[in-house]
């Protein structure tokens, strides 16, 4: 029997609190078991990231830059092929990342993400924020 609208309802948010709790601890095992065939699409930066390889260099480089990088879920919308969720981005820039040395400077950045699914398995997490409130916060 399939799943009824509830049920894959209920997966999908499942599957992005266990990714944003997975992404905030770097546990790239876990990411690779919640989302197979990743593909993170930066809008802001207007950067692609696809495979497992590339979106887990992604990550670490991040996170390098920004120990402390964490996302907090604000509030969730429901779509026919999407969960759209609106969140919280915090982090403090004390490593260089794409040429840029450490700040020292924390950001808070309100952003959406919309997590693409077929039927209940994640294809995509399409971010979208404004560069500039991130970088105005650590110049």
């Amino acid at each position: 029997m399939p799943p009824t609208s509830t049920d894959v309802r209920t997966a999908r948010e499942a599957t992005l609190v266990a990714l944003v709790d997975a992404e905030n601890r770097l546990d790239l095992d876990a990411i690779a078991e919640l989302f197979p065939s990743p593909r993170y699409e930066l809008i802001g930066t207007k950067k692609v990231y696809e495979g497992a390889d590339a979106v887990a260099r992604y990550l670490r480089e991040r996170r390098a830059a920004f120990p402390d990088l964490r996302s907090e879920l604000i509030t969730l919308h429901h779509a026919d092929d999407a969960l759209i969720a609106e969140f919280w981005l915090t982090g403090t820039h004390l490593g260089a990342i794409e040429g840029i040395t450490p700040s020292g400077r924390a950001f808070r950045c309100r952003m959406a993400g919309f997590f693409l699914f077929d039927d209940t398995t994640l294809t995509c997490e399409r971010i979208y924020f404004d560069n500039g409130t991130i970088a105005r916060q650590l110049a």
